[in-house]
């Protein structure tokens, strides 16, 4: 664990970021084949954690599990734009001395990959037996299999599209404008502590998205509270938890990145494994089938499960054997060459 400086970052907007430092966790042994993590939105590094403070991914990743720290050394950095160590809109400007805050630049999936290739190569990682991410990790993934397909041996993708569809571009616009209608955000120069109820809402209307209506229907069925449905209570209580830990600027930042979210012209020469999740809203399978089957080495995989687009979150016996199978296929693969 740690953070590594880059240096300058020219972005795909050509505006200069003069001072970069990403956050990493970095678990298994220096020497061993390499796997990058890559969290979604409101992730962190933190993909494996410690026995007292499990990571995000730590029921994926461990010893003898699928993504084995005894095989690999897995690194995971904080996403460029995010709250979490690395440089976003809570860093200082070195222009000014003060937070970027509401003037941090916009970004790209792109731009958060080239910030990643650089640092890797400061870690002194040459190679990557693979990538694997959810979500916006996903975006990344494919977006570092399309700009370095030389450096990474394998893709793993997962609850992800090819580009990001109207329906996900529509729930991030409310979510924006919740944010920046606020009051209180004052184009991102809002109080310290100050409670962004807009921040708050914006989360709820994310909440509703992760997960399928059969799952939502089957825990509340309708149950009330003293005061209000059940389910209206949990999205609260979302909404306040999420703005007690993230940065309202840096999601914006994220949401924006999201967007622009669009390899659906790429053809990858990198292997590839494409994991859909039944009941995704965001990111339905229909969307990748067609885009996997153009692509020289793809192979899509779908799984049932009422989690919807959690589900790359969740009930790791139903899909981690497909990323151990592909981790497995790539490492003895590479050792059949080098043979």
């Amino acid at each position: 664990m740690g953070t590594v400086s880059i240096g300058q970052l020219i972005l795909e907007s050509d505006q200069l970021l003069p001072e970069v430092e990403l956050a990493y966790e970095r678990v298994g042994k220096s020497s061993a084949p390499a796997v990058l993590v890559c969290h979604a939105l409101t992730g962190d590094q933190y993909a494996v954690g410690t026995a007292d403070q499990p990571g995000w991914w730590a029921g994926l990743i461990g010893p003898g599990k699928a993504v084995d720290t005894e095989q690999f050394q897995v690194i995971t950095f904080n996403v460029l734009g995010g709250c979490n160590g690395s440089t976003g809109p809570l860093s200082i400007n070195p222009e000014t001395g003060k937070p970027y805050r509401g003037t941090f630049p916009e970004l790209t999936i792109r731009d958060m990959v080239k910030a990643e290739r650089k640092a890797l190569e400061l870690l002194g990682v040459d190679q990557l037996t693979a990538v694997i991410g959810g979500s916006l990790g996903g975006m990344k993934t494919l977006e570092w299999a399309r700009l370095y397909p030389e450096f990474l041996d394998t893709a793993i993708t997962l609850a992800v599209t090819p580009y990001y569809g109207d329906y996900g571009v529509a729930f991030n616009h409310i979510g924006i404008q919740a944010i920046e209608n606020d009051p209180e955000f004052q184009a991102g120069d809002y109080p310290a502590g100050i409670r962004l109820k807009g921040f708050e809402i914006a989360r709820m209307a994310g909440m509703v998205t992760y997960r399928s209506s059969r799952l939502f229907n089957g825990r509340f069925g309708r149950a009330r509270g003293d005061e209000a449905f059940e389910v209206q209570s949990y999205l609260d209580y979302q909404g306040r938890k999420l703005a007690g830990r993230f940065d309202p600027n840096s999601y914006l930042t994220l949401l924006k990145a999201m967007n622009t979210h669009d390899v659906g012209d790429a053809e990858l020469s990198a292997e590839l494994l494409s994991i859909s999740y039944s009941h995704d809203l965001l990111y339905p399978g229909e969307l990748m089938i067609p885009w996997v089957e153009n692509q020289p080495n793809a192979k899509w995989e779908a799984i049932e499960t009422d989690f919807g687009h959690d589900g790359f979150l969740v009930e790791f016996e139903k899909w981690g054997h497909h990323v151990q199978d592909q981790l497995h296929k790539s490492v003895n693969a590479k050792s059949h060459v080098l043979a």
